[in-house]
């Protein structure tokens, strides 16, 4: 398996028609549809109706990324190469959405929260290195996922070591939280739950502002295209619905740290005692079923989703494995990845999106901190046989 191309087929006439009937790959989209199906009955028969909503979220979330082609690695790397800023933009429009949501009902409503963070060297190195890893592996988080499902074979190899980076990031976060730092800084606690809103979305206006002056500045394109315009809206209000049913923003990294900590678990490593496992979230999901992790839940739908999007074009991962440099910078991202996502409390949705829609200032210094890691990350893609655009 390789990364499969989605292009869609040429506009009008049976012949795209016909052509698109002929590629659709019944195995792999019923598959995937009925593995969905399967663990939506499994959740609802311990009665967890949230639980079936959030896997039904993240298969909303795979197709969507799938088809808007929505990437965070890539469109941050045409930012800081060309200075190109409409993925960027795709992507504050999508913030914008959660925000509106998040943070007004995190300050009211009893039982939900934010993505909350506080700011510290774990932070500011975690997402450093994580940018690094993410332009090596060439997907972030989320993009791990719905390229999995999309049929890439490249990503399985930086998904099993994005597993193996976040349990050795979970057993580094705890010294690293020892060194000091501040205490979450949330606009609401200072102005209340609409003045917290009104603030968060005037830092995202200003962000947006910044990065078309710098496009501007460049000579480059600040407009996005229709495919992240609509990705934007579409997995907004998707990440909304997540974070009804859950009770808190979405998040993707937790569940891998969960994967990998249960398979550690099965080879005899005794994880009980590291100080990370015994904190109440982290200790209650390494005892409970995956089927009870929020993240892990919204990370199944999210590769069956993809899937399903992805067979229902074309034929399911029909291209060449990539070569083995393209191999080892997955593997090296994945790690990098891992690692830094636990450190620096998620990826660039747990820690960016979900921080920033929470109106916590730790999701700006994540972004602040993770674009020098990403030019890093982009000066060595050469190194693997790997464009820089």
């Amino acid at each position: 398996m390789s990364i499969a191309t989605h292009a869609p087929a040429a506009a009008g006439g049976p012949t795209a028609t016909a052509s698109q009937g002929t590629s659709r790959d019944w195995p792999f989209l019923i598959a995937s549809v009925l593995a969905t199906l399967v663990l939506c009955a499994l959740v609802l028969l311990d009665g967890h109706t949230a639980s079936a909503a959030l896997i039904l979220g993240g298969f909303g979330l795979g197709i969507a990324f799938l088809k808007a082609e929505f990437s965070y690695t890539a469109s941050w790397r045409r930012f800081m190469m060309t200075g190109e800023a409409g993925g960027l933009i795709g992507g504050l429009i999508a913030i914008a959405i959660v925000a509106c949501a998040v943070v007004p009902v995190a300050a009211l409503v009893p039982g939900f929260g934010g993505a909350i963070a506080p700011i510290g060297p774990s932070l500011i190195v975690g997402a450093f290195v994580f940018g690094i890893g993410m332009q090596l592996a060439n997907g972030c988080g989320s993009g791990t996922l719905y390229t999995i499902g999309g049929g890439s074979g490249r990503m399985l190899f930086t998904l099993a070591f994005f597993v193996i980076g976040s349990v050795l990031g979970s057993l580094s976060l705890p010294p690293f939280l020892a060194l000091g730092g501040i205490d979450p800084i949330l606009a609401s606690d200072y102005l209340g739950p609409w003045g917290g809103l009104a603030a968060t979305l005037a830092s995202i206006a200003l962000a947006a502002a910044l990065i078309v002056a710098v496009a501007k500045k460049r000579g480059a394109n600040f407009m996005p295209s229709r495919n992240y315009i609509v990705g934007g809206l579409v997995i907004g209000l998707l990440c909304v619905a997540v974070f009804f049913a859950g009770g808190h923003p979405w998040s993707v990294t937790f569940g891998y740290t969960v994967w990998g900590a249960k398979i550690a678990t099965a080879l005899g490593f005794d994880l009980s005692s590291a100080p990370f496992w015994q904190w109440a979230g982290p200790k209650h999901a390494l005892t409970e079923s995956v089927l009870a992790d929020t993240s892990s839940l919204t990370d199944f739908g999210m590769i069956f989703g993809a899937m399903a999007a992805a067979a229902a074009t074309k034929p399911f991962a029909a291209t060449a494995w990539p070569p083995l440099k393209s191999i080892l910078a997955a593997v090296i991202g994945g790690l990098l990845m891992g690692w830094g996502a636990r450190l620096g409390f998620g990826c660039n949705i747990g820690a960016f999106v979900g921080g920033v829609a929470s109106g916590s200032l730790h999701g700006w210094v994540w972004f602040a901190a993770c674009l020098p890691g990403c030019l890093i990350g982009i000066r060595l893609r050469p190194l693997f046989s790997l464009s820089r655009e």
